[in-house]
């Protein structure tokens, strides 16, 4: 018989994507933990996990039976809280976000989503919160919207240019444009949570210029705060603009990002879920007008 340890031991593996981890967040040992995933397959008849050094993902049998362990932990939150007015109306929601993701736009989506639910926020790359929200590990994500993508999930915000950014005192602040073979020389700081460093890489390699790096760092506040020191360059949605830096045009660099919220449809699509959303989406649309009203369009 399938016990609700079986579905909370199946569930934190899929949610922390590993057993050690797993068994670190439901404060079990991963022996036990192993012992209960292996007991849980022999009574569903089918191997649920694909087990390698470098991941844990799913079989086709554990995809179809993840929304049904979903239901079921849903069911015995739902018999746990029965008669208990303090925390029947709490919703859980899970809300993955990226990187570079602007934290002053974070704090007020997630201020005006806190009313209705209750937030554990997942820090992680573009294609890895994709990853979580397809196999149900998170119910929202704020990620860089892919050319075409739209739906019904789909929460366009909006989108904003990047930009080469250098200390407001740079021998070159003040120029309109400039060519990017005129940054040959310039030392660079390295933005590794920026989604098009590859993309920016190849662009100078093309040009000719291979600078040298004063700093690589996945905080974005380090590297600006560190070209506002005067130590280096970088490019950079031009939102995360702080005090001492000025943006400079780079003749052919035209990157652009589009933010939007993904949602998983399952999720949002549960009874107590549904109605919350509809509001809270039309709150974070115009946190993000005003967003790019006094912080995009002003900086562009």
């Amino acid at each position: 018989m399938i016990k609700r340890a079986h579905i909370r031991q199946f569930l934190a593996v899929v949610d922390a994507g590993s057993f050690t981890q797993a068994a670190l967040r439901i404060r079990v040992t991963q022996p036990a933990l192993s012992a209960g995933v292996a007991e849980l397959e022999k009574l569903t008849g089918a191997p649920l996990f694909i087990r390698n050094r470098r991941q844990i993902r799913l079989t086709e049998a554990g995809g179809r039976f993840l929304p049904i362990a979903r239901d079921l932990e849903r069911g015995f939150k739902a018999a746990d809280d029965f008669g208990r007015d303090s925390d029947r109306s709490v919703t859980e929601l899970k809300f993955g976000v990226i990187r570079s993701a602007p934290a002053e736009l974070l704090q007020a989506i997630i201020a005006a989503l806190r009313p209705g639910f209750a937030i554990e926020i997942i820090e992680n790359s573009d294609s890895e919160l994709r990853a979580a929200l397809g196999s149900g590990r998170i119910n929202m994500a704020l990620v860089p919207l892919r050319t075409g993508e739209q739906g019904a999930h789909v929460v366009p915000l909006y989108d904003e240019p990047l930009a080469m950014f250098i200390a407001a005192d740079h021998p070159l602040a003040g120029r309109i444009a400039v060519g990017p073979e005129e940054l040959a020389a310039e030392t660079m700081i390295a933005r590794r949570a920026c989604e098009f460093l590859g993309a920016t890489s190849r662009f100078f390699t093309r040009h000719g210029v291979r600078p040298r790096f004063a700093l690589r760092s996945e905080s974005d506040e380090r590297c600006l705060r560190m070209v506002a020191a005067g130590i280096g360059i970088t490019t950079a949605p031009v939102s995360l603009a702080i005090e001492g830096i000025v943006p400079l045009k780079v003749t052919g660099y035209d990157f652009r990002r589009e933010l939007g919220l993904l949602v998983d449809p399952a999720w949002a699509s549960l009874p107590d879920v549904d109605p919350r959303l509809v509001h809270a989406r039309e709150m974070v649309r115009a946190i993000a007008a005003d967003w790019r009203r006094t912080r995009v369009d002003a900086a562009a």
